[in-house]
This record gives structure tokens, C-alpha cells and sequence, in this order.
């Protein structure tokens, strides 16, 4: 565009902001305040996380149906009773044999025994987390969480053990507290294969940032040989 008495076809400078002098940048047009503001962080060094829980919705699914249809039943032959019906022949049969049966009953006994264990079960699962092929990794950010699967773990582990000089195969076994790795070496001295490993699995488990890092035992033997 020309202004008005401008010979045409000459240009016109545009403005611009000088920012060598440290001079703010102009806003960008629909960007909030928040979408700059810092991620809130965690104090250095606080990497602290506790397991994930579980929902346990198949456990509380059946548990809650089973107390369902029990109540609905006994409900139901209560009314029944109450309305001058003859009370229904399971439970006239089950009060018959609980008076008549005595408390060392081989029948009494394993029923307590097997009602004590589904409770025992039950307080056991409302008290742990669950979820124990889930590793809580650090909490570097406090609005984040995150896990890592055991299995990938256990791949990476073992991606950096073969890249070791003189290691043929590695198996891994990662659990919570303890990563235990196999290695064959089908060349070079045990005990130098055995200390390439100690390094390189030890960086390798600072790199997984899990919040409790487990502890190592490696093993390094020669293959079986064959014949």
C-alpha cells in the first residue's frame, strides 16, 4: 500500500523494536499469562514417590454382588416369614445343622477356616497398593507422576549389558528391591566382564530416575559346553 502523494512503487521502512537494550518482545496475540508461567518443581534432590494403588475393580465388583444377593435373599425370607409363610428350606436346614453340629465339627471347621481366609484376603488387598509390576519413577515436577513397567526395565538393562565387550547373553530379572542379571561371556577374563557390568548396569539404573533404585547382583559364567 502507497500513501496518498507517494510516488508509486516505492517502499515504505516498517517499524521495528530495537532489542539489544533488553526491550520486551510484544505480547503474542491469544497467549496467557499461565501458558508461560514455570512449571512448579519439587525441592532438588526430593524424588520421593509412593507405589500406585490399584483399583481392584474385580475384586470390590465381586464382593459387592455376592453381599448383594445374600442380603437380597435373606431379606426377601425374612418378609416372607413375617407375612406367615413358612420360612424357605435352605436356611431351616442351615440353622437345623449349625444347632445341631458341635464346634469341633470337621464341617464347622473348615468353613471358619475358609470364611477366615477370604477375610484375611480381603484386608490384605485393602491394604496394599497393588500394582507391583509398576516401578514409581521420580517426582522432579510436584503436579506429575509417573511409573515404569518392570518388564521395560528389565529390557533396558539388559540392552545395555550386551553391549558390554565379552557378554553373549543377559537375562534380568527386576523386581521392587533387587535386579538380578545373568550374563554369559563367551570371551575375555570373568572378573573384567563382571566390572564393565557393575559400571555401565549401575549408570544404567540412575538413568531409569525410578525413586527407589534397586539393588544389583550380577553374575558372569562361561557357556555350557556342548557334548
Amino acid at each position: 500500500m502507497t500513501e496518498p502523494g507517494e510516488p508509486t512503487g516505492s517502499t515504505r521502512r516498517m517499524p521495528t523494536v530495537d532489542q539489544s537494550d533488553g526491550g520486551a518482545r510484544p505480547p503474542v496475540p491469544g497467549a496467557s499469562a499461565d501458558a508461560r508461567a514455570p512449571v512448579p518443581t519439587l525441592e532438588q534432590g526430593d524424588g520421593r514417590a509412593g507405589r500406585f494403588w490399584s483399583a481392584r475393580r474385580v475384586p470390590a465388583a465381586l464382593l459387592a454382588l455376592v453381599v448383594l444377593g445374600g442380603a437380597g435373599l435373606l431379606l426377601y425370607d425374612i418378609a416372607a416369614v413375617r407375612t406367615g409363610h413358612p420360612a424357605m428350606q435352605w436356611r431351616r436346614s442351615l440353622a437345623d445343622g449349625l444347632a445341631e453340629r458341635p464346634l469341633d465339627d470337621v464341617a464347622v471347621l473348615i468353613g471358619a477356616g475358609v470364611a477366615a481366609l477370604i477375610g484375611l484376603w480381603l484386608i490384605l488387598l485393602a491394604l496394599t497398593p497393588g500394582l507391583r509390576d509398576l516401578l514409581p519413577m521420580r517426582r522432579d515436577r510436584a503436579d506429575v507422576r509417573a511409573g515404569l513397567d518392570r518388564t521395560a526395565a528389565a529390557l533396558v538393562l539388559r540392552d545395555r549389558a550386551v553391549e558390554v565387550p565379552g557378554v553373549q547373553s543377559v537375562r534380568v530379572g527386576m523386581g521392587r528391591r533387587k535386579a538380578k542379571v545373568r550374563a554369559l561371556s563367551h570371551f575375555r577374563e570373568l572378573d573384567d566382564v563382571r566390572t564393565d557390568l557393575d559400571a555401565v548396569l549401575e549408570k544404567a539404573v540412575r538413568e531409569l530416575g525410578l525413586a527407589k533404585p534397586p539393588a544389583l547382583s550380577v553374575q558372569v559364567h562361561r557357556p555350557a559346553k556342548k557334548g
